[in-house]
């Protein structure tokens, strides 16, 4: 039963590890700050839950693994809000759409 436990915390880390990941590539390799925003919230909310749940479960403390789910919770309702108001303030400011992009739906 151990080693069962343990491949689920492992395969939480990689999973963790891998949407970490294609938040970074996201945040480097998209054009503009808007997709920017969007893989670093989504990708980076999702490989930090599932880091958070592994440790969680990892450490076989219940207080541990309920401050490791405030944190799930904390990152879930706050991450997207963040990104919301920051593109939501470059596009404000002026920021341009990248030339990909197909149209801005927000009045000036």
């Amino acid at each position: 039963m151990a080693t069962v436990f343990a491949l689920i915390i492992a395969l939480l880390i990689v999973g963790g590890a891998v949407f970490s990941l294609i938040a970074a590539i996201g945040v480097n390799r998209l054009p503009d700050v808007y997709s920017r925003m969007h893989a670093a919230s989504k990708a980076g909310t999702v490989g930090s839950g599932l880091l958070l749940l592994a440790m969680g479960l990892h450490s076989g403390d219940i207080a541990i693994f309920g401050r490791a789910f405030a944190g799930i919770i904390f990152f879930v309702l706050t991450a997207p809000i963040a990104a919301h108001l920051l593109a939501r303030a470059a596009h404000k400011v002026g920021y341009p759409l990248d030339s990909v992009s197909v149209r801005d739906d927000l009045p000036k």
